[in-house]
């Protein structure tokens, strides 16, 4: 028998098997992984929009008022409030006063997390901080409030926002080093109006934020700041 040289046999004009692409088909392969890669995080996000009714769904912590149950650097997961009410709620959100009643609780402590537009205001970072009372228009609610968190104002007339100018959430971050007074006592916000409140906290994503926060952002925060901003996310 002959021998069998086919294996060995290089092409008639004499190069390798293996044919490079041409720039129109890299090119091609090119624009089809980025078409792909577009696709699923477009899919991911209009999933997370189903979800949480909220966009984006997704806000990264740019302080660390509301530490130890949000850090700095962490995202945090938020729904529409009025998705998924726990009981008692107001206008979707139930308050530390109302879930010590209940028993609800969200990242170890009573009440729901919020985050909301401080006094409406859609051109400042939003704030992340737990809605702790529900007062009524013109209500004198230093009569309800924890006295450790109004200061050193002793009724209703040496408190900010008290009456209240509004019906509205009473606010506080968890941090009671850095945030040991309600935000309205502070002159963070007025009282929350419902309509400011983007968002109820979910779950957080430990330091997945940090993505997201600029390095000048974390520089300058620390466990003095007053608030804990909920930087949003310009696509998820």
């Amino acid at each position: 028998m002959g021998r069998d040289e086919s294996a060995s046999s290089t092409p008639p004009d004499g190069t390798d098997g293996a044919v490079e692409a041409s720039p129109r088909v890299r090119f091609g392969l090119y624009l089809r992984d980025i078409g792909t890669s577009v696709g699923a995080v477009l899919l991911v996000g209009a999933f997370l929009f189903a979800v949480s009714g909220v966009w984006p769904p997704l806000v990264a912590i740019e302080s660390g008022s509301m530490e130890p149950h949000i850090d700095t650097g962490d995202m945090v997961f938020i729904m529409d409030a009025e998705r998924f009410p726990g009981q008692d709620a107001r206008h979707g959100v139930v308050t530390a006063a109302a879930g010590t009643e209940s028993g609800y609780r969200t990242f170890q402590q009573h009440g729901d997390v919020i985050v909301f537009e401080p006094n409406g205001n859609d051109q400042r970072t939003p704030v992340i901080h737990r809605a702790m009372l529900w007062v009524s228009a013109g209500e004198n609610w230093y009569d309800r409030a924890n006295r450790e968190y109004v200061g050193s104002a002793d009724s209703c007339d040496e408190l900010r926002n008290c009456p209240a100018p509004h019906a509205g959430f009473i606010t506080k971050g968890d941090n009671e080093l850095s945030n040991s007074r309600y935000d309205q006592a502070t002159g963070a916000s007025t009282v929350v109006r419902p309509q400011w409140v983007i968002g109820t906290g979910a779950f957080r994503i430990p330091r997945l934020g940090y993505v997201r926060v600029q390095p000048t952002q974390l520089g300058s925060t620390s466990a003095s700041m007053p608030t804990a901003e909920a930087s949003e996310p310009a696509a998820t």
